[in-house]
């Protein structure tokens, strides 16, 4: 540019130069000088698009270094899962060999308890076979009910009436049961004599509660004492007017009410056994 200022200046000062080619000069120096503009306005706008790209530069950076810093963080958690991840291990291996144990266990017990149904049936099927004969239907029920076998026996058919006096029958009818009993020595027999919910007053009997009980205590003493019942397995017990099967308002359901039951029962010694898995 000052080159051409300094041209333009000579040929202006010298006389020798013609009128076009000063006018040419000149409009050559007017180019020029619209150029140099252009040039100066090119490089405002270069500087500005070098400023927004520094400026993202720097965010960018700040970025990376936000990167980096969490980078750094998630490495540290990832150490950390990885100490838990084998305590975590470690537990579920030691909860799946306690479930397993269990497993084992819980199968244990459904044999025992299949086995103990299978004698159970066993048992029921030959006490109905005993007590068929010369028995009616009402006066003696048989049934199984989880691990025990239970008799019921009808008062009428046990006692004479209001008494815990035993009749001929009634004797005759436990010497069958005391046959399959004296068979399975690992059972206990409990005996439980039930009333109905009448009144009773004597001399020897002061209420239901006493009658029941006696008359449970000389099941147990015919058992023991005519038929050799081991009395270590013997158990006698007095339900009063409780638990009664059915109303106490008709003849039928105070009959039914009036009844003793024996209880074959597995020793809960045994029972305790089945759950200590250390005597499997």
């Amino acid at each position: 540019m000052r080159l051409y200022t300094s041209i333009f200046v000579i040929l202006v000062s010298t006389s020798c130069v013609g009128k076009k080619k000063y006018l040419s000069l000149q409009k050559m120096h007017e180019a020029k000088q619209a150029e140099v503009s252009r040039c100066y306005d090119e490089k405002g706008t270069l500087q500005q698009e070098v400023n927004v790209k520094n400026d993202k530069i720097k965010s960018l950076e700040a970025q990376l270094n936000d990167c980096k810093t969490l980078r750094d963080k998630q490495l540290d958690q990832v150490g950390d899962l990885a100490v838990l991840s084998k305590s975590a291990n470690d537990n579920i291996n030691k909860t799946l060999a306690q479930l397993e144990q269990k497993d084992k266990y819980i199968k244990y017990l459904q044999s025992a308890r299949s086995k103990s149904d299978s004698i159970n049936l066993a048992l029921a099927f030959n006490l109905k076979g005993v007590l068929k004969d010369g028995l009616d239907d009402k006066d003696v029920n048989i049934e199984v009910d989880k691990t025990v076998v239970m008799i019921n026996l009808s008062d009428k058919m046990l006692y004479e009436t209001g008494s815990a006096q035993l009749t001929t029958r009634a004797e005759e009818v436990l010497g069958k049961i005391a046959q399959i009993i004296s068979t399975k020595p690992d059972l206990e027999v409990m005996v439980e004599g039930y009333t109905d919910n009448a009144p009773i007053s004597t001399s020897c009997i002061k209420d239901n509660w006493d009658l029941s009980v006696q008359r449970a205590t000389s099941v147990v003493r015919v058992l023991q004492e005519k038929y050799n019942v081991n009395p270590n397995k013997l158990i006698a017990a007095g339900r009063g007017e409780y638990n009664a099967l059915s109303t106490n308002t008709t003849d039928a359901g105070r009959s039914m009410n009036r009844r003793t039951r024996i209880i074959l029962m597995p020793k809960l010694g045994q029972f305790y056994d089945l759950l200590d898995p250390s005597k499997q």
